[in-house]
């Protein structure tokens, strides 16, 4: 059960251990006896939950008023986008770049690495 806010007018804010259920009905206050109706003192202590917990209170009530949805052609959109991008790994999309390679090809078609290692012999 969460615990909800209330206050009293003579005796000041009140916390209460109470059901969802009951959240909006007032309460008595323990020492006054005086209906205390419910308030909103603080904000939600979100900070206790998991990472995992979050997103996926933030994702329902996300679709709760943005609803995603599917058609066949959206679904034939997406898979065509899918299609054209590049595989993994991919120079242009990966950050690894294609720079000019340190091979040097000599007339007999021999390879040398003049930066890389100068004492290995290329057959």
């Amino acid at each position: 059960m969460p615990v909800y806010d209330y206050l009293c007018e003579d005796c000041g804010p009140i916390r209460a251990l109470r059901p969802m259920s009951a959240h909006a009905d007032p309460i008595s206050c323990p020492a006054c006896k005086q209906e205390a109706p419910r308030a909103i003192l603080q904000a939600p202590h979100m900070s206790g939950l998991s990472t995992e917990r979050r997103t996926a209170l933030e994702t329902n009530e996300r679709a709760r008023h943005e609803p995603r949805l599917s058609t066949r052609d959206s679904r034939a959109a997406a898979a065509e986008g899918r299609k054209k991008r590049h595989p993994s790994g991919c120079s242009c999309c990966s950050g690894i770049s294609t720079g000019k390679s340190g091979t040097v090809f000599t007339a007999d078609g021999g390879k040398t690495f003049p930066s890389k290692r100068p004492w290995m012999i290329s057959h």
